[in-house]
């Protein structure tokens, strides 16, 4: 890859993703429950290979995957990347009994993982998280061999997604090593873990999100993952990883969302001729063809520099996640427009688009969050 453009073989590989994503994964979709994990979407990812490379590609390659995805099926897209932000801590952080256990089934789509990060009081500022990590010797949770004693959560998470469904969490909670983040550990706890309950939520996004209840929840060293008081780093470490991949989701949106426009714009009548002809609407079109592009250079840039092992990681990836998912919202917006009352019909792929595009502009971090983000490291 060069610094403007894919090699011959990426963009190939691209455009066999966006055709498995029609012909193979759409169908599974739409037999899905909005709101609901579809785990016949995920074993079929598993099936064809897809959640296997999620753990063992670079982060280019996860970009490229999800964004190829995400033209042809969002629900796709979302359930593997669901399964990767909640496992990859798992791959950089756990045990290689946690691994060996956990590791295989979310790879073929048979378990389900989720990342409980954000709570009722604590979105963009993660380090303010209120999750209790009690100490209490009595607290085994994961069985430790050593017989050592562990922790009992009490709290709630929310707005997690594949909650309360999942078959395990990454849970971060306050064991108080320290202030602010220096306090935070991170855990791995099965869903069958006593105390542990949950809802879901009523979202506009059509993906499973929910609330989740810790009363006592029993964790061990056995269920640690990392060191105690350093699980903001494996959060942190996972977010970099994602962040840039978030923003290749909202440019597959943006790019199904433009190519719609195309379409449309080309073959509508209007005023003696096509939609097309008129300047405004050509002079509209240019503008999220423009932006697109830039905003999917920008992703590519900020994974090629997270795969180079570069310093400014955090900044490439905020401005990587900040432009695409704003240029997302802008396309996707302006291809309402242009398309007229026909996309607001329930079914419609811009109806859908402008359901699922709103989000990530709030998820793994708002906006707001990476301009503080991009501003802190241009002063650093």
């Amino acid at each position: 890859m060069t610094g403007f453009a894919l090699g011959a073989e990426q963009e190939q590989w691209c455009a066999e993703l966006r055709t498995v994503a029609a012909a193979r994964l759409r169908p599974l979709a739409d037999k899905g429950e909005p709101g609901r994990v579809n785990r016949p979407l995920l074993a079929e990812l598993g099936a064809l290979g897809l959640l296997e490379r999620v753990f063992d590609a670079g982060a280019l390659e996860l970009c490229l995957l999800r964004e190829s995805l995400a033209y042809g099926c969002t629900e796709a897209e979302t359930a593997l990347a669901l399964q990767g932000l909640g496992a990859h801590p798992v791959l950089s952080a756990g045990t290689a009994e946690q691994r060996d256990r956990w590791l295989p089934r979310v790879r073929a789509g048979r378990a389900v993982a989720a990342f409980a990060l954000s709570e009722p009081g604590a979105g963009s500022d993660a380090a303010a998280l209120a999750l209790a990590a009690e100490p209490d010797p009595a607290a085994g949770g994961g069985g430790d061999a050593r017989g050592a004693g562990g922790w009992r959560l009490t709290g709630e998470k929310c707005w997690i997604s594949n909650a309360p469904e999942a078959d395990f969490y990454t849970v971060f909670a306050r064991t108080g090593e320290g202030p602010g983040a220096k306090g935070v550990t991170a855990f791995l706890v099965p869903a069958d873990r006593p105390g542990l309950s949950g809802e879901p939520l009523d979202m506009l996004s059509p993906h499973p999100i929910g609330r989740l209840v810790f009363d006592g929840v029993p964790v061990g060293p056995a269920d640690l993952l990392g060191e105690p008081g350093r699980g903001f780093a494996v959060a942190m470490a996972t977010l970099n990883l994602f962040r840039p991949s978030v923003g290749a989701f909202a440019v597959g949106m943006a790019r199904a969302a433009l190519d719609a426009t195309l379409a449309h714009t080309a073959r509508r009548p209007a005023f003696g001729g096509v939609l097309g002809d008129l300047q405004a609407v050509g002079h509209r079109v240019a503008e999220m063809a423009t932006r697109t592009e830039a905003a999917r250079l920008l992703v590519y840039a900020a994974a090629g520099a997270y795969d180079a092992g570069a310093p400014d990681v955090p900044r490439r990836s905020a401005m990587a996640k900040l432009l695409a998912t704003e240029t997302a919202q802008y396309v996707v917006d302006h291809a309402v427009q242009l398309h007229g009352a026909v996309a607001l019909q329930r079914g419609h792929l811009l109806e859908h688009l402008y359901r699922e595009v709103r989000a990530p502009r709030i998820y793994e971090g708002a906006s707001e969050v990476q301009r503080t983000i991009i501003a802190r490291e241009l002063y650093r």
